[in-house]
């Protein structure tokens, strides 16, 4: 075979150059510049580019690349190749091209079935995202936790706008139906949220303002001294109802309403200090007199008792106070002193009281009458030999002495 020819080509006396196919020749070009090998050689390298072309198409089918797009490309490349002006086993190109076209017809069902499967899971994910919003949208504004509520909506948009991003492209209707649910939650959300802040803002300084006159009401107490105490405890009552005003204004406004009562409390404990001091001795003279009223619990005469306690008793108011830890102390043990001549004191009267005693003897008076009458019948019941009768009599004599017996 010469330089002129070869399997799938030749060129002519003229430089032109023919491919040969099964149809026959078909002249593709001409190349006068140069000796047949490089014309030749120009119009294989023309084959080598169509058939880098069709392997290409062949990857982007095995990598699995959009089918349509292959299609229109192998298409268009099998028309280029039928009329190619090259040199080579046009025909073996074309043949793969055919495959090709099968291969992608084959491939755009697959992936049409996938694609279908992938718009529906993608419109499961977002229809959940938007479901999501709804209910958080759904929630009592007066219960919701803001915050947590715009954390978890910025995730939901994260996600919308990831689904975007990566998922297949939705259709028109139901990606603006989806987007639209999505858009209308979100805005009743953030309405709700303006509205409970706005309410929330409104009700803080409300309770700022409040609060502000209890601090000034309270450090206008110091001139009182211990004895605006009393005060300060209503005045913390009404702090307690007062509301929230925020936390920093809460806790610059406490500090100021804490430091005036902390100022009368310590009055008040200076106070406590010297008066405990003063009263010292006080106690000392009341823990005499507590013993010597504990004396008295010895006397036998009720009414001497009575007497030298209502002087102890004036003793003590003279004395004046005791420090405040020994109060109770020493007041103990007055009372129990003072309880139980009392407690003997209304004995007495219990036994000396002239109506009880009246009514007590009458009584008496009346059972020893009825018994002496049932003496008399019972010796009658027993001459007559009514063991029936004198077992009546006797049973009432029994209980009429009982009674006497009680009352004596």
């Amino acid at each position: 075979m010469t330089q002129s020819e070869q399997p799938w080509g030749r060129v002519d006396e003229t430089g032109t150059v023919f491919v040969r196919t099964s149809a026959g020749e078909r002249a593709v070009g001409q190349f006068p510049d140069g000796s047949p090998a490089e014309a030749l050689a120009y119009f294989e390298r023309k084959y080598q580019e169509l058939a880098g072309q069709v392997t290409i198409l062949e990857q982007r089918v095995k990598a699995g690349a959009a089918a349509n797009d292959v299609a229109k490309s192998a298409t268009a490349l099998g028309k280029s190749i039928s009329e190619a002006n090259a040199v080579g086993d046009l025909e073996s190109l074309t043949k793969r091209i055919d495959v090709l076209k099968q291969a992608t017809a084959e491939l755009s069902e697959q992936q049409a079935e996938e694609h279908k499967a992938a718009i529906e899971a993608s419109i499961l994910k977002r229809t959940a995202i938007v479901e999501a919003a709804e209910a958080l949208a759904a929630q009592d504004p007066a219960k919701a936790q803001w915050k947590q509520t715009g954390v978890k909506f910025d995730e939901l948009f994260s996600e919308w706008q990831e689904q975007q991003k990566t998922g297949p492209h939705l259709p028109k209707t139901q990606s603006n139906e989806l987007w639209k649910r999505f858009r209308d939650a979100r805005a009743k959300v953030e309405s709700q949220r303006r509205a409970f802040f706005a309410v929330m803002d409104s009700a803080q300084k409300d309770a700022k303002s409040k609060k502000q006159e209890l601090v000034e009401k309270a450090e206008a107490l110091a001139a009182k001294g211990a004895e605006g105490i009393p005060a300060y405890r209503s005045l913390l009552d009404s702090w307690k109802s007062a509301g929230r005003a925020g936390k920093k204004s809460d806790d610059a406004l406490w500090l100021k309403f804490k430091a005036a009562g902390d100022l009368l409390y310590a009055m008040k404990a200076e106070k406590d200090s010297k008066d405990d001091l003063e009263f010292a001795s006080n106690f000392e003279q009341k823990q005499a007199l507590a013993s010597e009223a504990e004396s008295l619990l010895d006397l036998e005469d009720r009414e001497l008792a009575k007497q030298k306690l209502r002087e102890l008793q004036k003793k003590w108011d003279e004395i004046g106070k005791v420090p405040r830890d020994k109060i109770r102390l020493i007041e103990d043990r007055l009372r129990k002193v003072e309880s139980a001549i009392k407690k003997l004191d209304d004995q007495h009267w219990v036994q000396s009281n002239p109506e009880k005693k009246a009514r007590s003897e009458g009584m008496v008076s009346q059972l020893e009458a009825a018994i002496a009458k049932l003496e008399s019948e019972l010796s009658a019941a027993k001459s007559s030999g009514d063991p029936k009768l004198v077992s009546e009599i006797e049973e009432a004599l029994k209980a009429r002495r009982a009674w006497l017996a009680a009352i004596d």
